[in-house]
Formats: structure tokens, C-alpha cells, sequence
């Protein structure tokens, strides 16, 4: 059974985890009698090459780990053992100089697989090797399932098959969705590995932006990848079919390689069919009870899925007051609430809804954003505080029944990502609701907006989904364009603001 969840953390290791990860290291190698480092060995490597030495914590606990060495490309190759690459583990191979960071270990607590924790070791890896601006990662990984496949297979053949998917290893079909690629095999490499056979199988992963000529690399994450969805408004049995449908699109975008993910204003709709015999204001409160297990939910999903969740928009009820609310769930296990503040004439007469009171913007893994709802957009004044704070993604989840309302949206979100020099995402539900009162039809369009300038679309829209069709929207955004624009753009709107003459501050 998967344990429960609360934080994610990755991080450089200390010599105060040592018990920790010596804890889950034995847990981790159990099939192989003493597999764990010794607290001294530990020392030696984190003197020798501290910034190389990784780890995931949960819930403030070590469970896993992945430790690396930089070597000459040519050590990396030639034939070796695992004792001798790690100079009989005093880690003296290590040399600064070298152009590959060699991974001479990466281990995670049996009882928190499954949830891709050891793919953000391996992306954690990816990015220390771009910005040392070293050639590549290489590795020897064991093949432990090859013993039941020994007399069938030579290990060359074996690899093939785990190429093809008809076998799988749990090692080696890892690193091979991880874009390594086969070296070549070695034997003897490390001892008392009896359910590899004593194979290992020499592996390598390109960095594509490697550069022979020493250069500084931007440490921050230049291009962020969305993920919006355009959803259709369907019936839905329980709050289960609704997890069961979002994970769905959570799990789209997320095998893209997105860093976020945006769900539409009031997308839990359709739960409100149960309480269609009661007026339009009670039915929406008793849907406002699911609020909490749909922010438990999602955070689940931004950890297990490693991706930012902006959960659009659901009733909430506090002090008897009914506001518009989302979540900002985070791939490292918090979360933040956001709040409607301008709240439409037909969202007080039918519901009696209040709009929020605080303005902020909310740091993320890839930077700084903004987040408003619907007719929060057409505020320019709300928007520019958000800029000021250093806003670079501004994310507007919207539910609009008709194209008037859909280009009000569209219109004033092209204009705020042009005054406040910064792309704005927009994401919209689509289809008929039938059975649920004040909810019958929705027209929306999703979209990612950009300024206008030399180095952004010449029509300020980077792209579109098709009009009233369920479908996801996958866009690539750079903020280093941003940071050019604000300082080199054509026109630099934040900057030739008039001060002297005018200002937009915060009341409270």
C-alpha cells in the first residue's frame, strides 16, 4: 500500500542524513548483503563533490538518492569494476577536469516507488550535468532480472528484448525511458550482484547543449511547458468519476514534459445534478463541501505526476460566506489558495457569492505567477499589481456560456499579456450541462497569449485549441524572452510607465 504523502523535497545530502539514507539504501539493495555506504565513505564524497550528491526527502525523511563522480570520458569507457571507478571507494577518481558525471549510485525506498521519485532524481542529475557543462551522464546498471532469463539469453540478447519491450527489467527498462542509451555490457562489475549475473550494463545519456568552450548556464529553467485543458462538461456519477476523468488529463500533460497544468473555472459542475431539486444557491453549497478532498486529490496528483496543478475553480464556504476559489497544487507537495475577487452580477443574484480580498502572486519551481478567474481578467489594475511583483505567467481559468462572454475573456487576456510584458494562459470547460440548473451551455476556446514584439508571434497568440471541443493544449513559453523584452523589446511598456503622474498600489 502506498504511503500517504504530504511534502516532496529534493535536494544536495548532508552528513545529518547519513542514517537515514544508510536506512534506505539497505532497504533499497536487500537482495545483496551489506549494499550500503559507510558513514566515513559518505564523508569522503561529500568533501570530494558535494554539489553531485542528490536526495529526495518525504515528509522530512531521506528516501532515496542518486551520488555521482566527474571523470575523464575515457575512464568512463575503458573497461572497469565498480570497485575501481570509485578508486577502491575512496572516490580519488573524481577530477574536476572531466567532462562526465559518472553515477556510481541511485537508490529509492522500495515502499515509495511508484510514484516517479526516481525520475526526478534522474532529471535532477540532467540539470546539475547542463550546468556544469559536462558531456554526458554514463553509468553501469545492474540487470537483476536477468538470472531468471540466463539460460534462454546471452546478455546481448537480453537487452534486446528489454529494448522491445518483451521483457521487462526494472533497471534497465528505467534508464532506458530515461533516454539512455547502451554502451556495452561488462562483466564482473559488481560483486556479490548474483541476480544480474555479474552483467552490468554500461549506459549513456547526451547533454545536447554541451559546449567544449567553457560557458556560464542559467542554473533557472528558461522554458516552461503548459498543459491546459479544454473540458467537456459531461454528467458525472460521484466525486470519484471526477478524480477518475482529471487524472486522465492530468496524466496527457504530463507525459509531455509539462511543468503545469490549468483545469477551467468551476469544472466540478456537473456534481451539482444530485442537488437539482433544490434552489440554484443551496445546490452550489452542497457542492462546496467537496472542496477539501479535491485539494487533498490533486496534490496527490501534482506529487505523483511531478507537475504543478492549478485546479481552476469551486465553491468554498467559509463563515457561511460562499466565495470562488481555486488551488495552486505544487509538484513538491504544498499548496495555495487563490480567490475570485470580482464577482459577476449573475454569480450574486444566483448563487449569492462574495469575491475575495487579497491580491498576490505565488512562486513556483519555474518561476513567479499569477492566477485570476474569469472576470477577474477584465481588470487591467488587478493584473498590473501582479506585474509588479514580478509576475512572468499569468493563468486565467474561465467559464463562459457564450461567445460574447468567451471574447470579453480572450480579448482583455491578450491585452494584459501585452501591457504587463508576460504570457497569459487561458483555459475554458465546453458542451451542454444538461440537469443542472444555470449551467446549460459553455463556449470556450483555450489559449496561451503572448506580447507583441519581434520575438513572439506577430499576432500575440502563441497558440489555440479548436472553439467548443474537448482537447488538451501543450505550449513550450520562454521566460528568457521576457527578461529581452523588458529591457530591449520595441516598446517597454513596465518600464515608460509615468510614475510621476500616475500609480496602482495596493489598499490592503
Amino acid at each position: 500500500m502506498q504511503k500517504e504523502i504530504n511534502t516532496v523535497e529534493l535536494r544536495n545530502l548532508k552528513i545529518e542524513d547519513y542514517k537515514e539514507l544508510k536506512n534506505s539504501m539497505v532497504k533499497a539493495y536487500s537482495e545483496i548483503d551489506g549494499a550500503y555506504w559507510k558513514e566515513t565513505e559518505i564523508r569522503k564524497l561529500l568533501k570530494t563533490f558535494p554539489e553531485g550528491q542528490l536526495v529526495i526527502v518525504v515528509d522530512g525523511k531521506v528516501i532515496g538518492a542518486a551520488l555521482s563522480l566527474i571523470v575523464k570520458y575515457k575512464t568512463a569507457i575503458t573497461n572497469h569494476n565498480y570497485e575501481k571507478i570509485t578508486g577502491n571507494y575512496t572516490f580519488s577518481t573524481h577530477d574536476p577536469s572531466g567532462e562526465i558525471l559518472y553515477g556510481i549510485d541511485v537508490f529509492i525506498d522500495p515502499a515509495y516507488r511508484g510514484i516517479r521519485l526516481g525520475r526526478r532524481l534522474y532529471d535532477a542529475r540532467k540539470e546539475l550535468c547542463e550546468q556544469l557543462n559536462l558531456k554526458s551522464i554514463i553509468f553501469a546498471g545492474r540487470i537483476p532480472n536477468y538470472t531468471e532469463n540466463s539460460n534462454d539469453f546471452t546478455p546481448k540478447e537480453y537487452i534486446e528484448k528489454v529494448k522491445l519491450r518483451d521483457i521487462h527489467d526494472p533497471v534497465l527498462s528505467f534508464q532506458l525511458s530515461n533516454d539512455f542509451h547502451v554502451i556495452k555490457v561488462m562483466k564482473n562489475y559488481l560483486e556479490g550482484d548474483t541476480s544480474s549475473k555479474d552483467y552490468a550494463v554500461l549506459l549513456e545519456w547526451n547533454n545536447i547543449y554541451y559546449d567544449k568552450s567553457p560557458k556560464l548556464i542559467n542554473a533557472r529553467k528558461p522554458v516552461i511547458r503548459l498543459g491546459l485543458v479544454q473540458w467537456q462538461m459531461r454528467p458525472l456519477a460521484n466525486l470519484e468519476a471526477l478524480f477518475e476523468q482529471s487524472e486522465f488529463f492530468i496524466d496527457v500533460v504530463s507525459g509531455y514534459g509539462s511543468d503545469f497544468v490549468l483545469f477551467p473555472e468551476l469544472f466540478i459542475a456537473p456534481l451539482m445534478a444530485d442537488y437539482n431539486h433544490l434552489s440554484e444557491a443551496d445546490a452550489i453549497r452542497e457542492i462546496a463541501r467537496y472542496c477539501d478532498p479535491i485539494q487533498k486529490k490533486f496534490s496527490e496528483f501534482a506529487i505523483s505526476y511531478n507537475i504543478n496543478i492549478i485546479t481552476g475553480s469551486m465553491p468554498y464556504l467559509e463563515d457561511g460566506n460562499l466565495y470562488n476559489v481555486g488551488f495552486l497544487c505544487k509538484r513538491d507537495g504544498t499548496f495555495e489558495m487563490y480567490t475570485k475577487i470580482h464577482i459577476t452580477p449573475n454569480e450574486v443574484q444566483y448563487w449569492g457569492m462574495i469575491g475575495g480580498s487579497q491580491i498576490k502572486t505565488f512562486d513556483t519551481d519555474c518561476g513567479k505567477i499569477g492566477i485570476m478567474i474569469c472576470y477577474d481578467v477584465e481588470f487591467p489594475e488587478l493584473s498590473r499589481l501582479l506585474s509588479d511583483e514580478g509576475m512572468d505567467i499569468l493563468f486565467v481559468p474561465f467559464l463562459t456560456d457564450t461567445q460574447n462572454g468567451y471574447t470579453r475573456v480572450k480579448l482583455c487576456a491578450q491585452a494584459r499579456a501585452i501591457e504587463n510584458e508576460c504570457y497569459v494562459a487561458i483555459a475554458g470547460c465546453v458542451g451542454n450541462l444538461p440537469k443542472v440548473n444555470n449551467m446549460d451551455i459553455q463556449y470556450a476556446q483555450a489559449a496561451v497569449f503572448t506580447p507583441s514584439d519581434f520575438a513572439f508571434p506577430s499576432n500575440g497568440i502563441k497558440a489555440e485549441a479548436t472553439p467548443n471541443t474537448e482537447m488538451t493544449l501543450i505550449v513550450d513559453v520562454d521566460l528568457d524572452l521576457l527578461k529581452k523584452l523588458h529591457e530591449h523589446g520595441s516598446v517597454r511598456i513596465l518600464k515608460d510607465r509615468r510614475h510621476d503622474l500616475y500609480q496602482i498600489k495596493k489598499l490592503k
